[in-house]
């Protein structure tokens, strides 16, 4: 399929198109959760136009508010936005889809999948998402951080949140953005800012609020009242997917305590699928693919890669559902709206203090990796690079660097 066809397909308000344009980010989208959103940025607000830079700043405050995968949530929020309920369920189905299947394939043992790529090919791909990130943070800043106060509110997050390293940190940042914005920044004149056009009415919106409140009290319950594995892998991954601040990195220590003290998933296995799910592209919790495709008890293989990752990922649909559509009336109003500019700046805050660390800590690591990054970083600013394209090209650069052919 051509660039120019796929462009008159994905200009369709329909799940389709959009099933389309993430299954393509969910198979080059290298990184980990921030790396995300700055793909998210370069295909939805510079590319295709989807959103403009408040209404995507906006998502990504609302996503980092909430538990669960952020960049997933957003990309779920984008889907929504775009064309309904059966928008939402395509962006996660094409986001998720290729890693899901790379980590199941994993765990019924195909190691040929971890070594197919060289390390110094997956170094490559970590030194891309400096390029991404980047990227998204230099656009971003531009346009959210125009003036003196909010490029000051900008650099004091990032200081703060690199000084105190915890998720409930970037939350206070965003509730102290949202006052500062409110107090001492105004919008002038009409709001010029993309509406979101959320189609969820909000009886369906309160629905899923209940559920998602209702799942963390009931299914506890349940597994205690109707025992069975089946049961005890829902309310474990629901209760994981619901109550993780931070994203997915976060989430994997919790899924440690979840699968292997019970002696559901060995050790080793654990460890072997932690580094299978550093390799692959798109969400970090379609690691519980791997986790219940390797149970020791039933269900296990793809039923229970498939039951994991339903229940893992079931919280940020309820979640979406139920705040998005109230969020996209609240950003309407002009006190919100004032807050929202803190709020805005804040995110290019957290952003920046992403990209120095874990992007730049773990990926540039000498002058060799720094001149692979500012090359990439080239190609996607200036050059207009599809993004795809340099993570290959930086993927094949950072084996070149590793097996000696560039010095």
């Amino acid at each position: 399929m051509t660039d120019e066809n796929e462009t008159k397909i994905t200009d369709q308000r329909s799940a389709l198109a959009v099933f389309l344009v993430f299954l393509r980010l969910g198979l080059t989208s290298f990184g980990g959760p921030v790396a995300h959103l700055g793909y998210f940025h370069e295909e939805f607000v510079v590319r295709r136009q989807w959103l403009d830079e408040r209404a995507y700043a906006d998502l990504v405050a609302l996503c980092q508010f909430l538990p669960g995968p952020a960049s997933s949530q957003v990309g779920i929020s984008v889907g929504l936005a775009r064309a309904g309920l059966p928008g939402a369920v395509a962006a996660w189905i094409g986001f998720t889809m290729p890693s899901a299947i790379a980590l199941i394939l994993f765990g019924y043992g195909v190691i040929e999948f971890g070594a197919a790529v060289t390390s110094g090919a997956l170094h490559g791909l970590k030194v891309v998402a400096v390029a991404v990130v980047a990227q998204a943070v230099w656009t971003m800043a531009r346009n959210l951080c125009p003036d003196t106060k909010r490029a000051t509110l900008a650099a004091l997050t990032t200081i703060v949140v690199l000084a105190v390293p915890s998720p409930l940190t970037q939350v206070g940042m965003i509730v102290v953005g949202g006052f500062v914005g409110w107090a001492m920044l105004r919008v002038d004149g009409p709001t010029d800012h993309v509406d979101l056009d959320i189609r969820v009415k909000k009886g369906t919106a309160i629905t899923a609020l209940v559920l998602f409140f209702a799942g963390l009290i009931m299914l506890p319950v349940f597994a205690s009242v109707y025992p069975s594995q089946t049961m005890a892998l829902v309310d474990s991954f629901y209760r994981a997917g619901s109550l993780v601040f931070g994203g997915g990195h976060v989430v994997l220590p919790l899924l440690q305590s979840e699968v292997v003290p019970p002696g559901w998933v060995s050790k080793d296995a654990f460890l072997a699928g932690y580094g299978a799910a550093q390799a692959v592209p798109g969400p970090l919790f379609t690691f519980a693919g791997f986790l219940g495709t390797v149970m020791t008890d039933t269900p296990n293989g793809v039923v229970g890669g498939i039951i994991c990752l339903l229940a893992i990922f079931a919280s940020s649909f309820l979640l979406v559902i139920g705040t998005v559509p109230f969020w996209d009336s609240l950003r309407r109003l002009d006190v919100v709206r004032n807050a929202l500019l803190g709020v805005n700046a804040v995110v290019v805050g957290l952003l920046l203090a992403a990209l120095y660390d874990p992007v730049w800590t773990s990926a540039i690591l000498s002058s060799a990796d720094f001149g692979l990054a500012l090359c990439a970083f080239t190609l996607l600013m200036f050059w207009k690079t599809p993004p795809w394209l340099v993570v290959i090209l930086t993927g094949f650069g950072g084996w070149a660097l590793h097996t000696g052919l560039m010095v």
